[in-house]
């Protein structure tokens, strides 16, 4: 293997090594201080700067690799043909096949370990972004349920208030204030009717003692 393909699998190793650490189980605080550094620091994003410039090297490796991949299948399939032609160069010819076919298996290597290196760098990314977006909904959540102390005195009381002898309290409290509003409202009802009443009674009484005489226009 030659250095800048022992470079591509080393490359490999990391990217194995890093996504086995974003899948890790960890704590809410822990997971959000990790990533909050990887986000932050300056020279980690000069480091994925450099990463992507690597990869696209890798993506030229790999497209070269396709390539002899083809040429290679394709040699091998002249080679075949000219063997089954002349019985004479059997032996020569095998020996040719065999070494096409060495190429062959070096040329598939190198192309899988390039389309791994690269595949695996965009389940990276995409893995990344998606943990960035679920710490954020965690810490939304966390914020709607009530973490800081008027929140969770809030949650107590909603707890309190769904015990069956709390509800049975506070019907019949609501109950025997339905009770207060019914007879309030008949006092007024009598109240109003007996103003009327006594308005009426003094409307007559003022018109029966009035002495002004009226004046013929």
């Amino acid at each position: 293997m030659t250095l800048y393909y022992t470079l591509v699998f080393m490359l490999l190793m990391a990217e194995m090594g890093l996504f086995m650490l974003l899948i890790v189980p960890l704590p809410f605080t822990v997971r959000r201080k990790m990533f909050t550094f990887i986000s932050e620091n300056p020279i980690v994003a000069k480091l994925q700067y450099g990463l992507k410039i690597t990869f696209i090297f890798i993506l030229i490796l790999f497209i070269d690799s396709v390539n002899r991949v083809y040429r290679v299948q394709v040699e091998l399939a002249s080679a075949t043909d000219a063997q089954g032609a002349g019985g004479n160069r059997a032996a020569i010819m095998g020996h040719e096949r065999l070494e096409v076919q060495a190429r062959k298996f070096y040329s598939q290597r190198n192309m899988y370990l390039c389309g791994f290196t690269l595949f695996l760098s965009l389940i990276l990314n995409r893995t990344y972004i998606m943990i960035l977006e679920v710490l954020r909904l965690e810490e939304k959540v966390k914020g709607y349920e009530g973490t800081t102390t008027k929140g969770a005195k809030e949650s107590a009381k909603l707890a309190a208030a769904g015990e069956p002898g709390e509800i049975a309290r506070l019907k019949k409290v609501i109950s025997q204030k339905d009770q207060d509003i019914e007879t309030l409202k008949k006092q007024a009802a009598g109240l109003h009717r007996e103003y009327n009443e006594m308005g009426d009674k003094l409307a007559a009484a003022g018109g029966a003692r009035d002495p002004t005489p009226r004046k013929d226009i």
